[in-house]
C-alpha cells in the first residue's frame, strides 16, 4: 500500500511540473481581486477571458489569480455575486500586473437579487470540483431569525445538509456521522478548540469581524488536515483602507462595536470588534442571584500593511472568554486565544506564496467550595504553528497548491487541587505534528475539472511524562520519556480526489474519495459537549483515527441560475474511533488516568443530502434534508455489535425563507425538525442499601423525542443617507412554544412507590428578541 501511495505522489508532481515548458512560451496577467469602496480583498472571484470562452481561473483565498495567454489583445472580465460586471482590455505584449477593482452593486439592486447562501457566480456547483463545500455570505445571514437576535455563522451552517446540531443551546455540530471534535474550525487559519460562548447560546464568531466562512464536508483539499469530517474556515475582515467605519447592534442581553478604516489611506488598514453580554446585570437587580454571575466578552483585532506592491503583512487576534459564577459556591471559566502574523507574498506572475505563525491556547478553569471544603479543576491546550503555503498557477488548467505546516502541541489534563481530593498537578503532554502536501486544481477540458492531491501526515509523542499502555482498558505496560525525546511516531498519507463532470449546461455529476487522519481527540460523555470535555493527544494506547469517505453527487439549475438542487451521497469508514468503556469512572485521583477508560474500535456513517435552493428575487432561501446514519463498533460495548454513535440521527429538515416586501420591509423565517439524538435510558433497577440503583443494557438504543421549532423575524430599515445606516430587528425564537427535552432523567416516582418517572428539562418555550443595529 505505501509503494502505491509513493506511486501516486510521483505521478502527481510529474504532471504538474511538466506543465512547466507549455506555460514559458506565454505571457502573464496576474494580481488581486479587490473591493473598491472599502479595499477588501475579494475571494473566489472567477475572471474569464472574453476572446477564448474556455478560460476561466478563480482568485484564491487571498485575492490572488493569474492567467496565461499568447501575445495579444484582450477583454479581462469578472462577474461575481453583489458586485457590477467588471470588463478591461489589456494589450499583453510583456507580463502585466492588473489590479481588479470591483464596484458593489447599487444598494436597491443588491437587495433584490441577494445570494442568499452563497456569495460565488450563479453556476459555480456546476464548474468545481470540490465536493461537499458550501460558502456563506456574512451579508446573507444578517436577516435570518436567531436566538437573542445574534447573527451567527455556526448557527447558520447547522441549516445546510449533513450539518447536524448537536441540540439546543449548542454551538457543537455534527457533520456525515463525525463527532464535535473531528471538525477542524479556523479562524484566519488558528484551530478554535471550543466555538461557543456560554453553554452554547451563542457562537465565537462575532459576524461584523468576518469576511467569509466556507465549510468543506470530508473531501477537503491537501492543504487541510487533522480532522476527520468537515473544515470550517473562517477569515476576519481586513480592515477598510480608504475610510473609517463604526457599526454595531444593541440587543436585549448583548451588544457589538466595530471600528475599521485606514492607518494609512489604501497601504494600511485596521479593525477592531468586540462582544459582551450583560444578563449579570439583570441578575444583579434580584436577591437570589445579585452575587451571581453569567456573561462573556470577546474581541477581534486584524492591522495589515502593504510593504510594497508584492509583499503584505497581516497581523490579527481574537480573545474571548466566558465567566459564569454562582456566590461564593461555584465558577467556572473558559476562552480562546489565537494570533496570527501572516506574509502574503507574490514571488512572480505565477507564484504566490503565503507565510504564516500562529499561535491558539484553550483554557478552562472550575471552582466549588461549601463551608471549608475548596475544589479546583482546570486543564488547557496550547499550539504554537508554522505554515508554509505556495499557490502556482502553472497554467489556464492548473492551480497547484502545496506547502507544509508544523504544530508544537501542549496539552494540560484535567488537574484537580482542593481540601476534597488530593491536590496534585497533572504533567503537561507534548507532541510534534508535521505535514507536507501538494494539490492540484486541474482543468481537463470544458467538461472536466479534476482536483487531486496528496498529504503526508506526522504526528510524534515527544517526552515528559509516563505513558500507561493499556489493552481493551487493562494495564499492561508503560514507557517514561524524558523531556525533549522522541517516542511513538506516527506517519499516514493521505491520498485526496474529486471530479466534476460538466453534463450540459444545466446539469453536472461529481465524484470524490477522501482520507482523513486525527491525532487529536476530545473525551465527552455528552453529544451536546460542555467546556470542561477533556482533549488528549495520540499515544501509545491512543492511535490515530483514520477515516476513508467516498462520495457521489448530482447537480442541476433551473431558470438562468435562479434556482438549483443539489444531491450527494456518502459512505464513511472509521478507524481508532474512541468511546468510554461500560461504567467508566472518571475521576480525579493522583493515580488515575482517563486512558485506561477508552475502548477503541470502527465506525461507519452513510446517507443522502439533498438540497433545493431559490437564489435571486424577493423571495429567496432553501430546503435541506437529510437521510444518515453513524454507528460504531467497539469490542466489549453493546456485545461487540454495533450500536448507535451519540450524534446519530436519522432525519434533519431545515426549510429558510427571507422575502423582501418593500426596500424597507423584509422578513425571514425558518422551521427545522430532527430524529431525536440516539441516547441510553434505564430498563431496569434494584435497591441497594436504601439507594435505588438503574440497570442499563445496550448503548445508545433510545432515541430523545423529536426536535423541531420555528422562527420568525423582520427588519426595518428606515430611509439612509450618505453616511448613516440603522436597521431594527424584530423577532421570535420557538414561535409556537414547543419543549424540546434538553436532557431526560430518571428517579423514582414518590406518587406511586415501585415505580419510576421521567423528568424532562426544556431550555426555551419562546424567546422574543429586539436589535438596533447601526452604521455610519
Amino acid at each position: 500500500m505505501q509503494a502505491i501511495y509513493c506511486r501516486i505522489f510521483t505521478t502527481i508532481g510529474l504532471s504538474v511540473f511538466s506543465i512547466t515548458a507549455f506555460a514559458q512560451e506565454r505571457r502573464t496577467i496576474s494580481g488581486t481581486v479587490r473591493d473598491g469602496k472599502n479595499g477588501e480583498l475579494v475571494i473566489g472571484a472567477t475572471i474569464k477571458v472574453e476572446e477564448d470562452p474556455t478560460i476561466s481561473v478563480i482568485a484564491n483565498e487571498y485575492g490572488f489569480y493569474s492567467i496565461s495567454l499568447p501575445e495579444g489583445n484582450y477583454t479581462v472580465a469578472v462577474a461575481y455575486g453583489g458586485y457590477e460586471n467588471y470588463r478591461q482590455t489589456v494589450q499583453l505584449n510583456q507580463n502585466v500586473k492588473l489590479d481588479l477593482i470591483l464596484s458593489q452593486e447599487k444598494e436597491r439592486t443588491a437587495q433584490i437579487e441577494e445570494v442568499i447562501v452563497s456569495a460565488v457566480k450563479k453556476d459555480q456547483n456546476l464548474t468545481s470540483a470540490q465536493m461537499g463545500t458550501e460558502t456563506l455570505s456574512i451579508k446573507s445571514i444578517e436577516k435570518l431569525p436567531v436566538l437573542f437576535g445574534e447573527k451567527d455563522v455556526l448557527k447558520t451552517i447547522q441549516l445546510l445538509p449533513g450539518i447536524k446540531s448537536n441540540g439546543e443551546g449548542s454551538s457543537g455540530f455534527s457533520v456525515r456521522g463525525g463527532a464535535t471534535d473531528q471538525n477542524l474550525i479556523l479562524l484566519d487559519e488558528a484551530p478554535v478548540y471550543n466555538a461557543s460562548h456560554l453553554l452554547g447560546f451563542f457562537s465565537t464568531f462575532n459576524s461584523d469581524a468576518l469576511k467569509d466562512a466556507s465549510i468543506i464536508k470530508g473531501n477537503s483539499p491537501a492543504q487541510y488536515g487533522g480532522r476527520l469530517s468537515s473544515v470550517m474556515d473562517v477569515k476576519m475582515k481586513d480592515g477598510n483602507n480608504k475610510d473609517y467605519n463604526v457599526n454595531g447592534g444593541i440587543g436585549l442581553i448583548s451588544s457589538r462595536l466595530s471600528v475599521e478604516g485606514p492607518i494609512q489611506k489604501e497601504k494600511s488598514s485596521f479593525i477592531v470588534s468586540g462582544r459582551r453580554t450583560y444578563a449579570d446585570v439583570f441578575l444583579k437587580a434580584t436577591d437570589d442571584f445579585k452575587n451571581s454571575k453569567l456573561y462573556f466578552y470577546d474581541l477581534n483585532l486584524k492591522a495589515n500593511y502593504q510593504i510594497n506592491e508584492n509583499n503584505r503583512l497581516y497581523i490579527s487576534g481574537y480573545f474571548g472568554r466566558d465567566v459564569l459564577g454562582l456566590g461564593n459556591t461555584f465558577a467556572t471559566d473558559w476562552g480562546n486565544t489565537t494570533a496570527t502574523v501572516r506574509w502574503n507574498s507574490i514571488l512572480n506572475s505565477k507564484l504566490f506564496s503565503n507565510t504564516s505563525f500562529i499561535y491558539s491556547n484553550y483554557d478552562y478553569k472550575v471552582s466549588l467550595s461549601s463551608n471549608d471544603n475548596t475544589f479546583g479543576l482546570d486543564s488547557q491546550i496550547q499550539d504554537w504553528n508554522l505554515k508554509q503555503d505556495f499557490t502556482w498557477f502553472a497554467g489556464n488548467n492548473h492551480s497547484v497548491r502545496f506547502g507544509l505546516q508544523s504544530i508544537y502541541h501542549t496539552i494540560t489534563p484535567s488537574s484537580a487541587s482542593g481540601t476534597s481530593v488530593s491536590s496534585f498537578p497533572r504533567n503537561s503532554r507534548y507532541s510534534w505534528e508535521n505535514a507536507f502536501y501538494i494539490n492540484d486544481d486541474f482543468k481537463a477540458n470544458e467538461k472536466l475539472t479534476i482536483n487531486y492531491g496528496l498529504r503526508l501526515s506526522m504526528f510524534s509523542v515527544l517526552g515528559g511524562d509516563n505513558f500507561n499502555i493499556y489493552e481493551n482498558g487493562v494495564l499492561t505496560g508503560g514507557q517514561f520519556l524524558e523531556k525533549g525525546k522522541f517516542g511513538k511516531t506516527y506517519v499516514n498519507l493521505e491520498p485526496r480526489i474529486t471530479a466534476n463532470y460538466r453534463i450540459n449546461e444545466v446539469s453536472s455529476i461529481k465524484g470524490g474519495y477522501a482520507r482523513n487522519t486525527q491525532n487529536l481527540h476530545l473525551l465527552s460523555n455528552s453529544s451536546s459537549g460542555n467546556p470542561t470535555d477533556q482533549w488528549i493527544g495520540s499515544s501509545y494506547t491512543v492511535k490515530p483515527e483514520i477515516a476513508d469517505q467516498i462520495s457521489a453527487g448530482y447537480s442541476r439549475n433551473f431558470n438562468n441560475n435562479n434556482y438549483e438542487v443539489n444531491a450527494e451521497i456518502y459512505y464513511k469508514s472509521m478507524q481508532n474511533q474512541i468511546d468510554f468503556k461500560n461504567g467508566a469512572e472518571i475521576t480525579f485521583d493522583a493515580a488515575a488516568d482517563v486512558e485506561g477508560e477508552l475502548l477503541f474500535g470502527k465506525g461507519r456513517a452513510y446517507g443522502l443530502e439533498l438540497i433545493a435552493k431559490k437564489k435571486n428575487g424577493k423571495l429567496t432561501g432553501w430546503i435541506s434534508y437529510t437521510l444518515s446514519k453513524t454507528e460504531r463498533k467497539i469490542n466489549g460495548i453493546n456485545n461487540n455489535d454495533w450500536y448507535n454513535a451519540r450524534q446519530d440521527k436519522t432525519h434533519d429538515l431545515s426549510v429558510v425563507a427571507t422575502y423582501e416586501l418593500t426596500p424597507k420591509w423584509s422578513f425571514s423565517g425558518l422551521f427545522v425538525y430532527s430524529t431525536g439524538n440516539a441516547v441510553t435510558f434505564p430498563t431496569g433497577k434494584y435497591e441497594l442499601q436504601g439507594q435505588t440503583i438503574f440497570q442499563y443494557s445496550d448503548r445508545n438504543a433510545d432515541r430523545m423525542p423529536a426536535y423541531h421549532r420555528m422562527d420568525l423575524s423582520a427588519t426595518y430599515e428606515p430611509g439612509k443617507n450618505k453616511r448613516f445606516q440603522s436597521s431594527w430587528s424584530f423577532g421570535i425564537y420557538n414561535l409556537y412554544g414547543r419543549e424540546n427535552a434538553y436532557t431526560i432523567t430518571f428517579e423514582d416516582n414518590p406518587d406511586k412507590p415501585g415505580t419510576t418517572r421521567a423528568l424532562q428539562t426544556s431550555l426555551f418555550k419562546f424567546v422574543p428578541n429586539i436589535t438596533y443595529n447601526f452604521k455610519f
